[in-house]
This record gives C-alpha cells, sequence and structure tokens, in this order.
C-alpha cells in the first residue's frame, strides 16, 4: 500500500515534535520555569534563604534585650542609692535643725547665768533688817529667772554630797576630810546648768579627799 503524501499541516506537526525531543534539559527547565513549575523550587530556596537571614537578627535582638535588662537593673540600683542617699540628707538636715534649734539659746543662757547668781547671793546675803517686800521681790525675780529658763530647757546642777564628775563638776580645791567618802562634793560654789542635756557651765566645788596618815 502507498504511503499517502504529507500535508503541509502533517509536516508541521512532524517538525515539532522532532523540535522538543532534540530540545536539551536546559532548555525543558527553561520552558517549565516559564511556565510555573519552578515556583515551588523557587518558594522553598526563599524560605531558605530567609530563615538563614533570621538567626542574626534574633541573636542581636536577643543581645539588646539582655543590655536592656542589664542598663534597667543598673539604673534601679542607682535610684535606690540616690533615695537612700535623698533620706539621709534630710535625716542628717532634721537632726541640724533640731540642734540649732535646742541650742540657739546657749549664748543668751550663758550671758543670763551671772544675772541668776546675783539675785542667788543677793536673797541669801540680806540681813534680817531687810524688809518682807524687799526680801519677797528678790525672790520673786529669781524665781521668774529660773522659770524662764526651765521652759526653754535649762536644768541647774546642784551635786552637793554627790560623787565628783569631771564632765559636769570642775574642783576649785580638794580638801581632806575623814567623815566622807574621797572625791565628793563637799561644798558647791557656784552652780552648774544645762542646756537640753549639754553642759553650759560646770558646777564649781569642793571636793573631798583621803586624809592623812
Amino acid at each position: 500500500m502507498a504511503k499517502e503524501p504529507q500535508t503541509p499541516l502533517d509536516e508541521e506537526l512532524t517538525r515539532e515534535e522532532q523540535e522538543q525531543e532534540a530540545e536539551t534539559p536546559e532548555q525543558k527547565a527553561q520552558e517549565r520555569l516559564e511556565e510555573g513549575e519552578l515556583e515551588g523550587l523557587i518558594e522553598d530556596e526563599g524560605d531558605t534563604v530567609a530563615t538563614s537571614s533570621d538567626n542574626p537578627e534574633a541573636e542581636v535582638l536577643a543581645a539588646q534585650v539582655e543590655e536592656l535588662k542589664q542598663s534597667l537593673s543598673e539604673a534601679k540600683d542607682q535610684s535606690l542609692r540616690e533615695a537612700a542617699e535623698a533620706q539621709n540628707v534630710r535625716r542628717r538636715a532634721e537632726q541640724e535643725a533640731e540642734k540649732a534649734r535646742k541650742f540657739a539659746l546657749e549664748k543668751f543662757v550663758k550671758e543670763l547665768l551671772p544675772v541668776v547668781d546675783s539675785l542667788e547671793k543677793a536673797l541669801e546675803s540680806m540681813e534680817e533688817e531687810a524688809s518682807e517686800a524687799h526680801r519677797e521681790g528678790v525672790s520673786m525675780t529669781l524665781k521668774m529667772q529660773l522659770d524662764v529658763l526651765n521652759k526653754f530647757g535649762v536644768e541647774s546642777i546642784e551635786p552637793h554630797g554627790e560623787p565628783f564628775d569631771p564632765q559636769v563638776h570642775e574642783a576649785i580645791t580638794m580638801v581632806p576630810n575623814p567623815d566622807v567618802e574621797p572625791n565628793t562634793v563637799m561644798e558647791v560654789m557656784q552652780k552648774g546648768y544645762l542646756l537640753n542635756g549639754r553642759l553650759v557651765r560646770p558646777a564649781m566645788v569642793v571636793v573631798s579627799q583621803k586624809a592623812g596618815g
């Protein structure tokens, strides 16, 4: 049976089939790429690149977070130290203010004490011929002075018969006396005074000492 002659259409189809068979793998891959068959491969490669690039960023972020935590801890410690220092400064200021308030009158009290001494001596030395009114007037004046001093925290020191205390007493002389214990205040020549517990003037005293053989 004789082969039928090919039509132009048959010749075109045959040529395309031959060309497809002759294509190289590279050409076939290019065609698949154009047709979208390699889209999944591209996406996989993109994920791999993204993953490899995310790790350094995560490490950097973790380091930054740790640095911020450290800075926050240091700032908190600094804040606590500053608060404690401020509290100490405030406490010292309050103590200084209280101290200044308590002892602001010290100079005035020292100036006033000789007046009190004079009134006491005047009252002691008054003769019996002095009028009752005169005596009462001096006594009232002295009492008013002492009341004012007491109001502002002034206390007198009258250590007669007490052991000698060098912190608040000043010995004028020492006298042998077998009737009392050594270092006993035998006589108060001048009273001492405290201002809010602090010595303003020591008491001037005569102190006993052990009698010789």
